[in-house]
């Protein structure tokens, strides 16, 4: 079986000009090698295609695969996830993952967060800041976290993300919005402990890999998983395996999102205590960083005995039960 290889490799962006927060959730090139030789362990031949433009090149030149191993991310627009599995539904590839519809609802994560509210899952109250207009519109309790809507690995997240009152919220929202054009998410700040529960399968085949505490250390910036705390995290973050019954509510939380919004094969469900230490549903990623060593899902994995290879295993595995039913 041929499969081919969609990402965004970062040293290319970074070799066009952008910058490394532009850049940030792009992959190195050691986790492109680390799923293509796990892929070759488990007797798959790989084909290396790269990023959009690229599949677009080569799907003019008909080329075509039995399947494509996809962790583009993207660079413009809402859509920008779904860009590859559009192209490749198009021309009836199937791919890892999931589809375009699920990966443009996910990048805007107040969507996100009203398909998550109709479903009954806890998740804090939240209002959309696009114009300057909207912030003086904004009717929640004090404190509140802002970040932009669109963006991944902690990107416009810093100390200055969480606001305690109106003039905080302003100056806060002033300054990301020139920067993260697509708009900003400001919902009512969790006070309690943070965790990441790691999933593979789709539907009811899904199943909980683990739920990780994220921790942070005195060297980290305030308030939250921050673009520096997860370029630093050996400095900045400690993690630890939760195996109690709050970990079992983090666990059926998580799979009730994450099939509420129709995510398959594998990723990751982020969720915070509230003062009652209820968990609440942050952000969901059904695109999970893969580096077999720094992403926070095979690091999920290692603690649980779970080798990379099983993990590119499990997802495989899902894909083509999807394909063959």
């Amino acid at each position: 079986m041929r499969i081919g290889l969609t990402y965004d490799l970062r040293s290319e962006y970074l070799k066009e000009g952008f910058s490394e927060e532009e850049t940030a959730e792009f992959d190195k090139e050691e986790t492109v090698f680390a799923i293509e030789e796990a892929l070759g362990q488990l007797k798959f031949a790989t084909d290396r295609i790269g990023h959009v433009r690229q599949l677009v090149n080569r799907l003019a030149q008909g080329d075509r695969w039995d399947m494509v191993f996809n962790i583009c991310e993207g660079m413009y627009g809402i859509g920008r996830e779904a860009q590859v599995p559009a192209l490749l539904d198009a021309y009836r590839i199937p791919y890892t993952f999931s589809d375009p519809m699920v990966l443009s609802l996910t990048l805007h994560k107040g969507m996100t967060k009203r398909v998550i509210r109709d479903h009954g899952i806890p998740t804090p109250d939240f209002a959309i800041v696009e114009k300057e207009k909207d912030i003086f519109k904004i009717n929640l309790q004090f404190p509140l976290f802002v970040k932009p809507y669109a963006e991944g690995t902690g990107k416009g997240i810093d100390s200055a993300s969480k606001v305690n009152n109106p003039a905080e919220l302003e100056a806060t929202c002033r300054t990301l919005l020139p920067k993260y054009k697509l708009g900003l998410i400001v919902e009512r700040y969790l006070p309690g402990r943070e965790f990441t529960v790691g999933i593979a399968g789709t539907g009811e085949n899904a199943r909980s890999l683990g739920v990780m505490e994220v921790m942070f250390t005195k060297k980290a910036e305030a308030h939250g998983y921050s673009y520096l705390n997860k370029d630093d995290y050996q400095g900045r973050v400690n993690y630890r395996i939760l195996n109690d019954s709050l970990a079992r509510n983090c666990e059926m939380e998580a799979l009730n999102a994450w099939k509420a919004l129709d995510c398959r094969d594998a990723g990751r469900i982020d969720l915070r205590l509230d003062e009652n230490d209820v968990p609440g549903f942050i952000e969901v990623n059904p695109l999970a960083g893969l580096h077999p060593i720094h992403s926070d899902l095979p690091i999920i994995c290692k603690f649980q005995g779970i080798s990379f290879v099983k993990l590119i295993q499990m997802i495989m595995e899902s894909a083509l039960t999807r394909i063959q039913t």
